[in-house]
């Protein structure tokens, strides 16, 4: 799994979020994705790379401007329950 960080401008409340979020999920297979207009950025979850180009369209269209973009691996962090529950059973 990747984590991408889209640096975004024109966010300006919990609405414009929303159609962030929404453009990236019609365009994009994701598992996940949050926006922060307080930040100015998007965080999205995806199985593999999404294209930049076509991720910087979907924000456009809906009357964003991504001014920048990471990607990184990404993997769960924490602690599981049901995972710990099967390491003691196995002992």
């Amino acid at each position: 799994m990747v984590r991408i960080v889209l640096e975004v401008e024109g966010m300006a409340c919990g609405m414009c979020e929303a159609h962030v979020n929404d453009a990236v999920r019609r365009a994009f297979p994701v598992k996940k994705v949050t926006s922060s207009h307080t930040k100015g950025r998007t965080e999205i979850l995806a199985e593999a790379p999404l294209n930049e180009e076509a991720l910087r369209a979907a924000v456009s269209a809906a009357g964003y401007r991504v001014t920048g973009v990471a990607v990184e691996p990404w993997e769960k962090k924490g602690w599981s329950l049901f995972g710990r529950r099967g390491e003691a059973a196995q002992q």
